[in-house]
């Protein structure tokens, strides 16, 4: 539909110029809400993780990671079918994720920035919360989606494990509680893994500074807490250890399940926390979601505005 431009003389060069009504309508659809744009974010971030909807650059390494820790699972499960005299797998359950916490921090460090840097960098939270979507909603998406992701990329191998422990006949109740204190174990860190993260990686617009900061809070703890746990044995204080494995997620982890899921210590000596320092142990863990989750909903309280 369109009508001449009044006050045209006959005859000008304006004489064709035209008024266009490209009909603009209103959206009379369902109004889905909050809960469905929370669902959209949650499942885009955790797609976004992998790699899926993006290009295919941006599948290659968490592909890659993927696809290591699902292989490493296979050839314990091939060495475990093959071997006769074997009547369990050479790797507990609970002992998985910690051997493989190196793959585990590098998808981290790599995902972690992809999810919230790049929304921070173009200034685009702000639309999220214009509507219906709010500040709370975003941050249990991504914290959700972050989790989620990591509960992905380390439960897979356990699975693996679980299945080629049946095939290989091993005792069916040792082998599913085994699994199952592997699930729980796994779940833990990837909700404490997650949250740790996406803090370390939203202090900054810049994808690569939140690279090294989740790169540097996973390894440089790690790394000093055992090494005071080493000189701790190596000089007689044995007590101190357990302590000492306070100020480190992955050794957090680690005490939560020697205390609980009856797993083996990685710490020197086999020192692992009773249930009494466990108890502690897991308080520094809830304490550090919550505080992640409370410092995540600081941070865009600020960049939403």
């Amino acid at each position: 539909m369109s009508t001449e431009t009044a006050g045209v003389q006959p005859g000008s060069r304006s004489e064709s110029t035209r008024i266009h009504n490209i009909g603009y309508r209103n959206y009379d659809g369902p109004r889905l809400g909050r809960a469905y744009a929370r669902r959209s974010l949650y499942s885009q971030s955790l797609r976004g993780a992998f790699g899926l909807g993006r290009s295919a650059k941006s599948k290659v390494l968490p592909m890659i990671l993927f696809g290591v820790t699902c292989l490493v699972a296979a050839i314990i499960v091939a060495v475990a079918i093959s071997v006769p005299t074997m009547s369990d797998l050479p790797l507990e359950y609970t002992r998985y994720a910690i051997v493989m916490q190196a793959l585990i921090g590098l998808f981290l460090a790599a995902q972690a920035p992809q999810s919230v840097s790049r929304d921070l960098r173009f200034k685009s939270v702000p639309l999220y919360f214009s509507r219906p979507i709010e500040r709370v909603d975003y941050v249990l998406a991504k914290f959700a989606a972050m989790a989620s992701a990591l509960f992905v990329l380390t439960a897979t191998p356990l699975v693996i494990l679980y299945l080629g422990s049946l095939l290989a006949k091993f005792d069916f109740a040792d082998q599913t509680k085994g699994f199952a204190q592997g699930m729980v174990s796994v779940a833990l860190l990837s909700v404490l893994f997650g949250g740790l993260g996406l803090v370390m990686a939203a202090l900054t617009p810049r994808r690569g500074f939140g690279v090294a900061a989740v790169i540097a809070t996973l390894t440089i703890t790690y790394a000093a807490v055992s090494t005071v746990q080493a000189i701790a044995w190596e000089t007689g204080a044995p007590g101190a250890i357990e302590w000492f494995g306070l100020f480190s997620p992955i050794t957090l982890v680690d005490g939560v399940q020697t205390a609980f899921l009856g797993a083996e210590s990685a710490f020197p000596g086999g020192q692992g926390p009773g249930a009494g320092t466990g108890a502690v142990y897991l308080l520094v863990v809830f304490a550090l979601v919550a505080g992640s989750y409370a410092a995540l909903m600081r941070r865009y309280r600020k960049v939403g505005l």
